[in-house]
């Protein structure tokens, strides 16, 4: 009877004995780390670290971060700029409604949630007639505890930011003031209401404010002061 060769048989063995060995490796790994709990760590998710709330938009204190207005310069390009036929405009969908009407002033007070208290503001609307999409809204507010008044400006979208916000009483040039932040209806700029820029605003009849579209051209829209020291005295 025909003999098989043993060689390959021989060759065989030792193959099939470092697979074995290499599963004996395999069973005992995957047997260490399930008591020692690496796979209950792995399935356990990691919790998410939750973003911080925005910050409210109601000034607290008058510790606000809104500056005063700067006074003009030599190289204020805020004279001679052409001013905006404007009228007085109906204010935006959820404002607040009106308290007390004061000449072209209105003040508007409502009480958000969560709040204590009814808070209210001196508001005025404009809106140019002879350029597009050109409106402005001055609001004037007092902090929460009363400390400080601020001056709060919404300039329409397409502002030249670097360029900030000028302000002219009665023609006289008061200062500028940088914009803070923009919002989908617009860019705000805030500034603190001192004594003196506020005797002005009370003794005044026009007060312009200046946005600029390019670093050339500037916009004034004129915002009538009549009522405004009678509606700040109303401000609660």
């Amino acid at each position: 009877m025909y003999d098989e060769p043993e060689e390959p048989r021989s060759r065989l063995v030792p193959i099939l004995a470092g697979v074995a060995g290499l599963l004996a490796v395999i069973v005992i790994a995957v047997a260490v780390m399930y008591f020692t709990g690496f796979f209950n760590q792995a399935a356990t998710p990691t919790a998410a670290t939750p973003a911080p709330a925005p910050a409210p938009t109601k000034v607290t204190s008058a510790a606000t971060e809104a500056p005063s207005i700067s006074p003009p310069g030599p190289a204020t390009p805020t004279t001679d700029v052409p001013k905006a036929i404007v009228s007085i405009a109906p204010p935006g969908e959820g404002e607040p409604p009106v308290k007390s009407t004061h000449g072209d002033w209105q003040v508007r007070c409502d009480t958000p949630a969560g709040a204590q208290s009814e808070q209210c503001v001196l508001m005025q609307f404009v809106t140019a007639e002879d350029r597009d999409n050109v409106g402005l809204t001055v609001i004037i507010l007092k902090t929460a505890d009363k400390k400080a008044r601020i001056m709060r400006i919404l300039a329409p979208l397409g502002v030249l930011l670097p360029s900030g916000l000028g302000l002219k009483i009665d023609n006289n040039d008061v200062g500028s003031v940088g914009f803070v932040r923009c919002l989908p209806n617009g860019c705000v700029a805030e500034v603190i209401l001192e004594d003196q820029l506020l005797q002005k605003l009370e003794t005044g009849k026009m007060a312009t404010f200046i946005i600029f579209q390019t670093p050339e051209e500037g916009i004034g829209i004129p915002i009538s002061l009549n009522g405004f020291g009678e509606g700040f005295d109303n401000l609660p």
